[in-house]
């Protein structure tokens, strides 16, 4: 999975999203704050690969894209927007193939902008990315080359506070930013700098009106961040292999940035400091039970504004907790919905 796979709705509702070995599902709380109900295919009959990128934009709207087998050996991606959870969502739309035939070359990304546009993001087969995005008339724009070389296969897109929609990409020894100059735009590939990432791991996420930042784990195990214009600083060492996920909130009158990532052993580790400020220093917290081999965690922000964390198994277990009313960064025992 690619994104944000847990949300918070338009209507406040809390929803999650995986894919399937051929469908890909959304559990949804029947309201803010109550039960869950069970798992639901979303985007019709079609069968798809277990892949998914989300998207969620300003409106609250969730744009999904994954991968179908096409003819054999061939593979095309799809697109489905989900208004409301508790709804259906919008059947698969073709979207073809950046090479226009040929089988999966990476993992999507999609960014949705503030005129409500999905951006699909794709590596294609000469090593480089592809984008098309969404008309705002409706329809879809052409497939276009935004150039690259030798990317790795996942990416990761985020809408900045601008409403105008970024990359991230890593390759062998580097980082790549393309930005949108204007709305509606093609994004332009502006920075490139030297940097040992580790694939799979990048994360991006807006933290000032201008700048967004991206979170990687470097081939050393630290977890760095990166302002296109600046160079890499190293925050901490990562807690676990995978990749982190980040949300801004609030904590004690300040605006923090909140880190989450499943450790190495097991248990989901909590990190948060100032925005922006990486010079402040932060530190893990261990969290809850030990989890499967596989598990991912994911942030979201419920009706009240308050911190929600999810976990959720390769078997399908999904946890929350919840950032308790009270100073600091105090979490609700895990529970299983």
């Amino acid at each position: 999975m690619n994104g944000d796979w847990f949300l918070r709705g338009r209507d406040g509702r809390l929803s999650v999203y995986v894919p399937s070995d051929a469908d890909v599902r959304c559990r949804a709380e029947r309201g803010p704050g109550g039960p869950w109900d069970p798992a639901r295919v979303v985007g019709g009959d079609q069968r798809l690969h277990p892949v998914l990128a989300v998207g969620r934009g300003a409106d609250g709207y969730a744009h999904l894209v994954s991968w179908r087998p096409t003819v054999p050996g061939e593979s095309g991606l799809v697109h489905s927007t989900h208004y409301r959870a508790h709804l259906a969502a919008l059947d698969w739309v073709p979207l073809g193939h950046p090479d226009r035939t040929g089988d999966r070359t990476g993992t999507p990304a999609v960014a949705v902008d503030a005129q409500g546009r999905a951006h699909v993001f794709v590596r294609n087969k000469g090593g480089g990315v592809s984008m098309l995005g969404q008309k705002e008339k409706g329809g879809w724009g052409p497939w276009r080359d935004l150039a690259g070389q030798d990317v790795h296969t996942a990416l990761t897109a985020v809408t900045g506070e601008s409403g105008r929609v970024e990359l991230y990409a890593s390759a062998p020894g580097a980082l790549l930013h393309w930005r949108q100059e204007e709305p509606g735009k093609q994004p332009v590939l502006e920075d490139v700098t030297e940097a040992p990432v580790r694939p799979g791991t990048l994360r991006a996420l807006a933290t000032s009106p201008e700048r967004t930042s991206l979170f990687f784990t470097d081939e050393s195990g630290d977890l760095c961040v990166w302002r296109p214009g600046t160079g890499p600083v190293t925050l901490l060492a990562a807690a676990g292999p995978g990749p982190v996920t980040a949300v801004r909130t609030e904590l004690d009158g300040h605006d923090c940035t909140l880190l989450a990532q499943v450790a190495a052993d097991g248990r989901v580790a909590f990190a948060a400091y100032p925005t922006e400020d990486e010079s402040a220093g932060a530190w893990w917290t261990p969290s809850g039970p030990r989890l499967p081999d596989g598990t991912r965690v994911s942030l979201a922000q419920d009706e009240e504004g308050r911190v929600v964390a999810a976990t959720l198994a390769p078997a399908g277990e999904l946890l929350l907790t919840r950032r308790k009313d009270e100073p600091g960064l105090a979490l609700e025992a895990w529970r299983a919905v």
